[in-house]
């Protein structure tokens, strides 16, 4: 399966030329599976604590526009988290996934909320539950992860035991040290005994809110297989979903 990730710059200047080139380069590769950021349609409305349910509401219609407009652009499956209203009104960060077969599929709503400076997520929505479901994507079994979820190697190991052969994790998150989110991904990576997949929101030195922009694809052995920069911000790699099944035979993926 040919994989893609990205780091994304969601500055509503950059939106038109970034969809014409990510979706160009898609098509190119045969790409067949795509990782964007965290809520990748829209500004990051989260870095100001002035909430706006107006602002909410519009940037629910951005995503789900832009999310047709994909969709006719690739036919690769699609994963990601957007902003929604749940059944009973509250504001909810939530991963899906998309696809020309199943059309847009929910997820879990993110569970683990920042609320800093830069980052007053839980002043804007409601986290939702911690127990998180491998989704099955065509042939493929999926374990989404959004953000701050990566930290908590206990989804990493749920999503393993329920044998995903994937995690997507969708971030929005400055730079602690490119390394540090990057170990934290080949963590989870070798917990799970899957390949992680992550893409990032970016912005260019001194725009804020700081965005790292960093995405890769790690092996199930916590392998580094590919990042993204600056001047190379989308990048597909070929992997195999098979050797990621047979990770879980192996230590640590088989202990109890």
């Amino acid at each position: 399966m040919k994989v893609t990730v990205c780091q994304w710059d969601s500055r509503p200047e950059m939106f038109a030329a970034q969809l014409q080139a990510l979706t160009a380069h898609c098509s190119a590769t045969g790409s067949e599976l795509l990782v964007l950021p965290e809520m990748p349609f829209d500004d990051w409305l989260a870095a100001s604590n002035a909430v706006d349910s107006q602002r909410w509401a519009l940037s629910i219609q951005r995503h789900l526009e832009s999310l047709i407009r994909l969709s006719d652009l690739t036919s690769a499956s699609v994963f990601a988290s957007r902003p929604v209203l749940d059944a009973a009104g509250i504001a909810r960060n939530r991963a899906f996934y998309c696809n020309a077969v199943d059309g847009l599929v929910d997820a879990h709503d993110k569970a683990h909320l920042p609320n800093e400076d830069g980052y007053w997520e839980a002043q804007w929505y409601q986290s939702g539950a911690s127990e998180l479901n491998v989704v099955q994507a065509g042939a493929c079994r999926v374990g989404l992860l959004i953000c701050s979820e990566l930290w908590f190697l206990e989804h990493a190991r749920r999503y393993g035991q329920q044998r995903a052969q994937l995690l997507c994790v969708s971030r929005a998150t400055p730079s602690l040290g490119d390394d540090v989110w990057l170990a934290a991904g080949q963590t989870a990576a070798v917990v799970a005994g899957a390949y992680c997949l992550s893409s990032n929101q970016y912005r260019p030195e001194g725009v804020l809110p700081s965005m790292a922009g960093n995405g890769w694809v790690i092996d199930p052995d916590g392998t580094l297989l590919a990042t993204t920069t600056a001047g190379e911000p989308f990048v597909t790699v070929e992997i195999d979903l098979e050797y990621a099944d047979a990770a879980k035979l192996s230590y640590p993926r088989y202990l109890t």
